[in-house]
């Protein structure tokens, strides 16, 4: 087995395998993925017999954590020939990987897997849970589309239904190529502060985003009063019409669900009427419209010291303290750090230091970090060896609970 990572001009040969293992991808959403996506990103292959027998993609973004921003990378395409699998490719490729980003000096790298199981064993906790919901819309119209909202205790409709028929105020519309700059700053104004961690939203984000949903069918949806961007969201209508984090002021939230009945009484008219008493799935949706919440994103910690280094401290507390982390991938992680804070300021130092008050594994740490766990659960866990001093400090440290990952391309 030769492991390597391929030339950029090479990344067209991966697609032969990413066709065989994950059938369910159309034709068009692979043009898009390996015309845009393969041009920045990094493929790790296994080559045996002349052919590449397994591969590991990740794919570049700028991770918000704080207040830094930080490369970061999403683990996608993941994949072994049949014949291939069972003898250990995809853990030699993923620590190949793991080491490269460690060098990149990327705080954690993240993915939605196929199942949690396959990357528990490389210390993957997950950190995002998605909030879900429904939309309900039947066929007879716009008219019985509002009856449906209504029916939902949806207050306020008939004023918004009112003003977009009477004085064309709202407007919905698809997101164009050029309105990414404009996309870009509706969220830092209105939503960007709302998180902790998040992937970092520019006009190349944004447009990449666009294709994305055209490739599925659909498109990123503009909602206007008076000309104004009031809010927007992705659509995809591939399996049926889906939405994807809406994002809109808080005043328009039934201007939101008229502009979805109407994208899907436009897909009943295509489908010719044949998709009766619809239910349209939300993905990422506010809080007020969550039906379930379910797992969606995990991560791994990859260099230590640049993720302890993006944490706060409560503003009324001071932090000292040491702990010893085993890592048995990243063994540059197994160290025995420091932080420290200074009283009346939020940033931490990290360094190096010899004298320990704990042990902790790095996936307990990152449960840890990431809000899963609380300190006085520390005790409690296999491997885990804490003092009360530090339980106490890690409670002064603001867990990073606020996450918006939505990228599972």
């Amino acid at each position: 087995m030769k492991v390597r990572k391929l030339d950029p001009e090479e990344h067209s040969k991966t697609r032969s395998l990413w066709e065989e293992v994950f059938t369910e991808d159309t034709k068009a959403f692979l043009d898009y993925y390996y015309y845009i996506k393969t041009k920045d990103n990094q493929i790790y292959v296994a080559e045996e017999d002349n052919q590449i027998c397994s591969m590991l993609q990740l794919n570049p973004y700028r991770l918000q954590i704080e207040k830094g921003c930080f490369p970061s990378a999403y683990i996608i395409a993941v994949a072994t020939k049949e014949a291939y699998r069972g003898r250990g490719f995809m853990g030699t490729l993923l620590r190949r990987a793991l080491e490269d980003m460690y060098s990149a000096k990327i705080p954690f790298t993240f993915l939605m897997p196929a199942a949690e199981a396959i990357y528990t064993p490389y210390d993957f906790r997950f950190i995002y849970f998605q909030n879900t919901g429904e939309l309900e819309y039947s066929v007879s119209g716009e008219e019985e589309c509002r009856e449906t909202l209504a029916a939902q205790s949806v207050t306020g409709l008939e004023k918004v239904v009112t003003e977009y028929r009477d004085t064309q105020k709202m407007v919905f519309s698809d997101a164009a190529l050029w309105n990414a700059e404009e996309m870009t700053d509706f969220f830092n104004r209105h939503f960007a502060n709302q998180w902790q961690v998040y992937a970092v939203r520019n006009e190349a984000y944004y447009q990449t985003m666009i294709m994305e949903q055209q490739s599925e069918k659909g498109g990123v949806r503009l909602m206007r009063d008076n000309g104004s961007l009031v809010g927007m969201y992705a659509y995809a209508s591939e399996d049926g019409l889906e939405i994807r984090e809406p994002l809109y002021l808080p005043q328009y939230r039934d201007a939101f669900r008229l502009s979805v009945c109407e994208l899907a009484e436009a897909a009943d008219r295509i489908s010719q009427g044949r998709q009766k008493n619809l239910k349209i799935k939300v993905y990422a949706c506010p809080a007020d419209m969550k039906e379930k919440e379910h797992s969606l994103i995990m991560a791994r910690i990859v260099c230590l010291p640049v993720l302890l280094g993006t944490l706060r401290v409560k503003s009324d507390a001071a932090v000292d303290c040491s702990f010893a982390v085993i890592d048995p991938i990243i063994r540059q992680n197994s160290r025995v750090w420091r932080i420290i804070s200074r009283p009346g300021e939020e940033n931490v130092e990290v360094r190096e230091t010899e004298d320990s008050e704990g042990v902790l594994p790095v996936n307990v740490l990152t449960d840890l970090l990431f809000g899963r766990i609380s300190e006085k659960e520390l005790s409690q866990i296999d491997g885990v060896i804490v003092t009360d001093h530090l339980t106490e400090e890690f409670a002064k440290i603001t867990k990073l609970t606020k996450i918006f990952l939505n990228e599972v391309v």
